[in-house]
């Protein structure tokens, strides 16, 4: 297999496993607030994310920023609990299922800031990862632009994945409202215990 081909089924399974928990926390997190049908806004929010932590991966890749992989660690979880909180905060009004959503709960730009800079620390994490695969190659471009690659690739899978199920848990489940705190609850207290056990 091309180093291309192997670098992009890295980055693909980086992120689909269970290794890859938090991250994957912390994009169900991110898109909660967003209905099934705003593809636009959710596009905008990931390529936010993206642009982030593409930037800190490349960096950090060659060397050019020099993080203590620990500190990355515990900050993963950190973003997890502070967008878990701006969930709650954003949704916290409201007493009926049929009350309308906030007129902020997926306002873009905040969001959108939010996105990237947590994207930034996520690609830091990345570039741990990376490094240690990268082994005797003579190249870093292929390899760091493939493994963004499947990565990329992986996170569309999961969002979808994520969308239909909030999809369906709305649909016969909760109310908007509902489904928002519930489940930016649990998120909140899975990275609580997650920071707690990195720290």
């Amino acid at each position: 297999m091309s180093s291309f081909g192997s670098f992009f089924q890295l980055g693909l399974h980086h992120i689909l496993t269970l290794e890859a928990a938090d991250h994957l926390l912390f994009l169900a997190t991110l898109v909660l607030a967003y209905e099934f049908g705003k593809w636009r806004s959710l596009l905008i929010l990931i390529t936010a994310f993206t642009i982030g932590h593409s930037l800190t991966l490349a960096l950090a890749t060659l060397n050019v920023v020099q993080v203590n992989a620990q500190a990355v660690e515990a900050l993963i979880p950190g973003t997890i609990i502070v967008t878990s909180l701006v969930n709650l905060w954003t949704w916290r009004q409201g007493r009926r299922a049929n009350d309308p959503p906030p007129r902020d709960a997926d306002r873009v730009w905040p969001r959108y800031a939010m996105a990237l800079a947590f994207g930034l620390i996520h690609g830091l994490g990345f570039s741990s990862v990376l490094r240690g695969l990268l082994g005797a190659e003579d190249s870093l471009f292929v390899p760091l632009l493939s493994f963004n690659i499947g990565i990329e690739m992986a996170q569309v899978v999961a969002i979808a994945v994520l969308a239909i199920i909030g999809a369906v848990l709305t649909w016969r489940v909760f109310d908007r409202r509902g489904y928002v705190l519930t489940a930016s609850g649990i998120t909140l207290g899975c990275a609580t215990q997650m920071l707690l056990a990195r720290l």
